[in-house]
């Protein structure tokens, strides 16, 4: 197998575009909103949404452009699109740990459970940021949705 130079400088010049035209995106539609076109900066925000894009602040503008145009289930839409998001990065499991890892987590938990932080079965009493957020808007919406 040999190293195709034109194939690898095709290949990263496509990824470099593609950063680039999020970033792009991204500056457009915060210039769309501070100039009021709620519209226009809500349909370039869910562009990023749909690329996968996990920045909360993504979420929370959508939150606030939906809510502000009075669009509660497309409000309720991105609220459980972010929850999910974050809840799968808070739950990724770590690949193999090194035994220095092991014995750092295996005292990290010991001391959240002894802080209260963590239940006998090792699971979070609390909910991370800006999943606890989320949550409470999203009952709100609920509660406006009836």
């Amino acid at each position: 197998m040999y190293f195709d130079r034109e194939v690898y400088d095709t290949a990263m010049a496509a990824a470099s575009n593609n950063i680039l035209s999020s970033v792009e995106i991204f500056d457009k539609a915060k210039e769309a909103e501070s100039e009021g076109n709620l519209e226009d900066a809500a349909a370039l925000y869910e562009r990023l949404v749909k690329e996968d894009n996990s920045d909360e602040f993504v979420f929370d503008r959508l939150m606030i452009i939906y809510r502000k145009l009075k669009l509660y289930k497309d409000e309720l839409r991105i609220i459980n699109k972010g929850i999910k998001v974050f809840e799968d990065i808070h739950k990724k499991p770590v690949a193999r740990k090194s035994e220095k890892q092991q014995r750092l987590t295996t005292l990290s938990n010991a001391f959240m459970k002894s802080a209260g932080l963590k239940d006998k079965k090792g699971n979070l009493v609390y909910i991370p940021e800006p999943l606890s957020r989320w949550m409470k808007r999203k009952s709100v919406v609920e509660k406006k949705l009836k």
